[in-house]
């Protein structure tokens, strides 16, 4: 695995709250891995762009390089994520991207910010994605002191 990891803007969300499950038996491989590092390297470096990551590479769902069945979708949970931390390309540590993420999200009681950016993702519910988040206990403890 490259020692920087190329993640889309949503993909922050998604690889606190991955528990397992995905698109095809490749994808949860290569989800795994990738989360795997996320959450135990307190220094994991993550480079955001705006176009195919590391995780599209074993999705069904990719077409092309930038081109996903899903794009209106796609780009429109990057789009939240950009939104509501102000994100731009560039190389982060993933922990503090999450940090603020986290902050964003959960100012408020209620899980209205996040449900906004990717309420309507079908692991939304199915995958325990939203509680893995909002709890923390999956993601970002291990990384935290």
């Amino acid at each position: 695995m490259e020692k920087i990891i190329k993640l889309r803007p949503h993909h922050l969300l998604c690889t606190q709250g991955y528990s397992g499950k995905g698109y095809s038996e490749n994808f949860v491989k290569n989800m795994d891995k990738v989360v795997s590092r996320l959450r135990t390297d307190k220094n994991a470096q993550v480079q955001i762009v705006f176009d195919t990551d590391c995780l599209c590479q074993e999705c069904p769902s990719k077409i092309g390089e930038g081109i996903c069945e899903n794009d209106e979708k796609v780009l429109r949970f990057d789009k939240g994520v950009i939104d509501a931390i102000n994100l731009k390309e560039g190389v982060y540590l993933y922990q503090e991207l999450i940090l603020k993420l986290d902050t964003y999200l959960f100012e408020m009681e209620d899980d209205l910010r996040m449900k906004s950016i990717c309420g309507d993702c079908e692991w939304y519910e199915s995958s325990a994605c939203r509680d893995n988040i909002k709890t923390g206990k999956i993601g970002r403890a291990s990384c935290r002191e």
